[in-house]
């Protein structure tokens, strides 16, 4: 089971290119959860403490009533209330059975601290998102 995990894990954009050693210290600080259509990861306006990443399966993303789009494999969510203690400003529901990697607070920093390659992958993905948002504006 482990080494299915691994292998998941390893296709992932976020975790492309690292070490055996470095995947298995996500999977050590991690929980891998199989969560079903309809969980809810991330409710607008909670104040959680939980970093997503998609392994498998898709969700949605709505601020409102409003869908903001669809994420699925390799796709994260919950970063920015971990940088940031504020109220989560999206809903992320799940819309197919999937597979996500669950960090809490602690978990994300040490990873960030110790995983120099991940903080990068991090910080070009919020980057992304910021250049998606002023496109769209």
């Amino acid at each position: 089971m482990r080494r299915r995990r691994d292998d998941r894990l390893r296709r992932l954009p976020m975790f492309r290119g690292s070490s055996d050693h470095e995947v298995a210290r996500v999977l050590r600080l991690a929980d891998v959860l199989d969560v079903a259509s309809q969980h809810v990861l991330v409710r607008e306006g909670d104040y959680t403490s939980e970093f997503y990443v998609l392994v498998a399966g898709q969700a949605s993303v709505t601020r409102g009533d409003r869908l903001l789009g669809l994420i699925g494999p390799g796709d994260y969510c919950g970063e920015l209330a971990l940088l940031d203690p504020a109220p989560r400003n999206a809903t992320v529901t799940m819309v197919t059975d999937g597979t996500v990697l669950s960090l809490c607070r602690r978990e994300f920093e040490t990873l960030l601290d110790d995983m120099p390659a991940f903080s990068r992958r991090l910080l070009a993905g919020l980057a992304r998102r910021v250049h998606e948002v002023d496109v769209r504006t």
